[in-house]
């Protein structure tokens, strides 16, 4: 398992990054090939905030905690990916168990056929659809009609590349822009 650790507005402090490996290297148990593991932890305030993402076979798994405390915050994004892990762990054997399939590929679209059957037993349906013209506009502009139309995000071209992107609000109260590569 190959872990990334970085510090955003806090350095990642030789005993901070010791400490994320110790604990995300439980998780290596789980996985049999090279996983590339991102750690970002950043200081808000008083909160410290966690946030690991782990690209598991085409398959992202992201965890966020925050706490007041760095190694809490670490503790408990590790307890959350590792429920994460065993419940994907869980599914694949079921898919594999149920199918019989070798090949992983199988394994994964039977996964995902059965994931989408779940989602459609447990998950809100869509009721309404929305359509409205894209209007291309900076940046900026966006995050301004978003705020006043009182959104937590906001769909627009972006007229400087000309390209559908999204605005959010984030949890930090600053905004995120969404671009597709």
């Amino acid at each position: 398992m190959e872990i990334n650790v970085r510090g955003k507005n806090i350095e990642a402090t030789p005993s901070l990054v010791d400490y994320a490996h110790k604990k995300l290297g439980k998780l290596d148990k789980h996985f049999n090939e090279k996983t590339d593991v991102q750690v970002v932890m950043s200081v808000i305030r008083e909160e410290h905030i966690v946030e690991v993402t782990v690209n598991l076979n085409g398959m992202i798994l992201r965890g966020e905690e925050s706490t007041g405390d760095m190694y809490a915050s670490i503790d408990q994004v590790v307890d959350k990916l590792e429920r994460q892990v065993k419940k994907y762990k869980t599914r694949m054997d079921k898919a594999k168990r149920q199918t019989g399939l070798r090949n992983m590929s199988e394994q994964h679209a039977a996964l995902e056929a059965e994931a989408r059957e779940e989602e459609e037993e447990e998950s809100p349906r869509v009721v309404r659809t929305k359509r409205f013209p894209l209007k291309p506009m900076s940046v900026e502009e966006a995050i301004l009609q978003m705020d006043l139309l009182g959104h937590n995000f906001f769909v627009f071209t972006n007229a400087e590349t000309d390209v559908v992107n999204v605005v959010y609000k984030r949890k930090d109260a600053n905004y995120g822009l969404i671009e597709p590569e």
